[in-house]
């Protein structure tokens, strides 16, 4: 593919034409049939053709030498509506995170280097931490980022430390790989990560991963409280029901095989 970002524009266009026409068409069309339907010249067909059948998103009949949509689509479907699903029960588990420790609570999925609100129940106190859906926060600054970083595999994990790049987001925020590398070997040690004010001055964050059977990160859960309401018997509150939350959901999703 052209470095000319027009010519990758392009190209995209076709992708989604193509993509488009099959669907309409709602059955298999020949090399030649989709060359003439788009315009596209048939040396060019073949390499988007080729490209697309290796990764599932074009399926190719032998016998009539037809294209048509794959099975990709559907995987991609299904997936979407599992994780609707499990979105869905994060919410139920965090009212009850939410109900049992009175702050509020949020379920976070990994976003490459950032991870993102994708549910999450405000604490009914008058003073109180608010987690917007969609928002995303860097790994290293967040307890929910800083416990999905930690149950990483050490490869993933090491290259991450060897790329991040520190913004003091307060002037509590980590800033070397170091400090933050030893962090996360206590927080496999223990379970549990915290954020002490590193995102937002005067709140302190706790979050447990969502563990897959082979103790892959798939989520977190975590609780955003005032620093003026953390002591240790808070702490230990927190810890016990983001155990039994997390435990909840990760058995959940290892009975369905979502996520």
């Amino acid at each position: 593919m052209s470095d000319d970002p027009r010519a990758s524009v392009k190209s995209a266009d076709r992708v989604l034409d193509m993509f488009e026409l099959l669907a309409r068409w709602g059955d298999g069309m020949s090399h030649t049939a989709l060359a003439e339907a788009l315009d596209i010249p048939k040396s060019s067909l073949s390499q988007l053709l080729k490209t697309l059948t290796s990764r599932g998103y074009i399926s190719f009949d032998a016998g009539s030498k037809t294209y048509r949509l794959g099975g990709r689509f559907a995987d991609l479907a299904r997936q979407t509506a599992q994780l609707h699903d499990l979105i869905g029960l994060a919410e139920r588990i965090l009212a009850e995170v939410t109900e049992s420790t009175n702050e509020s609570s949020a379920f976070n999925l990994l976003r490459g280097d950032m991870t993102e609100v994708m549910a999450t129940v405000s604490s009914p106190q008058r003073l109180v931490s608010h987690m917007r859906l969609g928002d995303l926060a860097p790994l290293y600054a967040t307890s929910g980022g800083k416990v999905i970083l930690a149950f990483l595999p050490e490869a993933m994990r090491e290259e991450y430390l060897g790329r991040v790049v520190f913004e003091p987001v307060t002037p509590h925020t980590l800033t070397s790989s170091a400090d933050l590398k030893r962090q996360l070997e206590t927080v496999r040690r223990e379970g549990v990560a915290y954020s002490f004010e590193e995102f937002t001055l005067g709140i302190i964050g706790m979050a447990m991963p969502v563990l897959s059977e082979s103790g892959h990160p798939l989520a977190s859960i975590n609780i955003a409280m005032p620093a003026v309401r953390y002591n240790s018997r808070v702490r230990e509150r927190i810890i016990e029901t983001l155990g039994n939350a997390t435990a909840k959901l990760a058995a959940h999703i290892q009975r369905s095989g979502r996520l």
